[in-house]
């Protein structure tokens, strides 16, 4: 207040002098002026020499936070909020108490400085975040979802702050209201508090992070976790789609999380082909014969002739008949033959299950289903392996005298009107 009476000392006998009429409102233009001056120079001081020098010196170093602080524009806010804070206090120095500028001022620049405040913290919360990515123990965390929960708690606060500087009344008082407010608020806010607790217990019971596979057909989401947000998960489809879904649905809803699959370093081949049931037969000696010469039958022929020998020998079966004794069947061999395959191919995981079963027959014939698991878990790798195999399958089904059951085609009636005609 010193500096106010000092400066009123000095101009106003000499304004009061020459220019009575005018003396008070020159008097608070040259104070306006005074302050706009110090603040230009304030302001040109910290963005062109001060930031300028820090932002050189985080380019030119490698450490993460010192760039992700200025990427974020965090001194820039904060030299911001600074300078409302100096007009602040010019405004108390230059002009008059009983002038109607200086509350005017001082409103202005309290809540240049909560803005400024609440930016600086958001500018922040953003380059912590940008850290903590690069740390592979944060990864899994959804702590965006964190950040956001007090990026929207600090700007009810602020909110709160603004209004009271506004109406010139205490936040207290309005804090006292908001009790009256709470069912409206909960209302408002429903979907970020849901968020909010669906984001804690996803990231506790390690349910889902960003990069996994989600499938939830409700949501029509289909493909990898890009964003875990506060209040919704994007997930880009392999359409290249994106797919917003609520996050609280994560919880109250069922999906499937494929990570499990990929982390395995196998992915399973569940596939069946049906057989045609009139092909079914028991095996000829000659065609014993001929699938002794494949590599992968040569051993399992050799064991499981000796084993119905012997079996057919203690029962003292009559094998004239086909209803008495064991007897190699084309399916059978067919069965083992797979089996031999998958536990042969260099792509087929053999640490995990692997088998190849007869299902119940249906009126589309006898399901035989290979249940495997390949090497890669990469899709396109996964799709050639799985594509190979059974067209080998189906190319060798012949071998075996076996027919693939197949619904008759309009070429099929075509045929046989053909043939049929004399």
């Amino acid at each position: 207040m010193d500096e106010v009476a000092d400066l009123d000392g000095l101009l106003m006998p000499w304004l009061k002098q020459y220019i009575p009429q005018y003396a008070d409102l020159v008097y608070t233009g040259i104070a306006l002026l005074l302050i706009v001056v110090i603040s230009v120079a304030i302001h040109w001081l910290l963005h062109r020499v001060v930031i300028t020098w820090v932002g050189g010196r985080a380019r030119q170093q490698r450490r993460v936070w010192r760039r992700a602080f200025f990427e974020r524009k965090l001194f820039s806010r904060l030299a911001l909020m600074l300078q409302g804070i100096i007009i602040y206090i010019q405004a108390g120095l230059w002009l008059e108490p009983g002038s109607f500028l200086l509350p005017l001022v001082q409103t202005l620049a309290h809540i240049w400085i909560l803005i400024y405040s609440l930016l600086s913290l958001y500018s922040l919360l953003d380059a912590l975040l940008d850290i903590y990515r690069r740390k592979p123990a944060m990864y899994n965390f959804p702590i965006r979802g964190l950040f956001q929960s007090a990026k929207l708690i600090a700007s009810v606060f602020i909110g709160l702050l603004i209004v009271s500087a506004l109406i010139g009344k205490s936040p207290l008082i309005l804090l006292s209201g908001l009790g009256a407010m709470t069912a409206v608020l909960m209302l408002v806010f429903k979907d970020p508090i849901l968020g909010l607790v669906a984001g804690i217990q996803l990231s506790a019971n390690d349910m889902l992070a960003v990069g996994d596979w989600l499938e939830m057909p409700k949501y029509g989401a289909d493909g990898d976790v890009i964003d875990i947000g506060l209040t919704t998960v994007k997930v880009r489809n392999w359409d290249k789609t994106i797919t917003t879904i609520p996050t609280y649905a994560l919880i109250s809803d069922s999906f499937k999380n494929w990570r499990g699959m990929s982390t395995s370093g196998g992915r399973r081949i569940k596939r069946s082909i049906f057989i045609d049931s009139t092909s079914v037969r028991f095996l000829q000696t000659a065609d014993i014969e001929k699938l002794k010469k494949s590599r992968l039958l040569a051993r399992y022929l050799e064991d499981k002739l000796h084993e119905l020998q012997e079996y057919n020998r203690q029962q003292q079966a009559d094998l004239t008949s086909l209803v008495n004794g064991r007897r190699l069947t084309n399916i059978g061999t067919f069965r083992a033959y797979l089996k031999a395959l998958l536990e042969s191919h260099p792509y087929i995981h053999q640490e995990m299950t692997l088998m190849v079963r007869q299902l119940e027959a249906t009126p589309h014939g006898v399901p035989i289903e290979i249940y495997a698991f390949t090497n890669t878990t990469k899709w396109l790798e996964y799709e050639a392996i799985q594509g190979d195999i059974f067209d080998h399958i189906l190319a060798v089904l012949g071998e075996f005298d076996l027919r693939l059951h197949q619904t008759p085609s309009g070429y099929d009636m075509r045929a046989l009107t053909t043939h049929s005609r004399p």
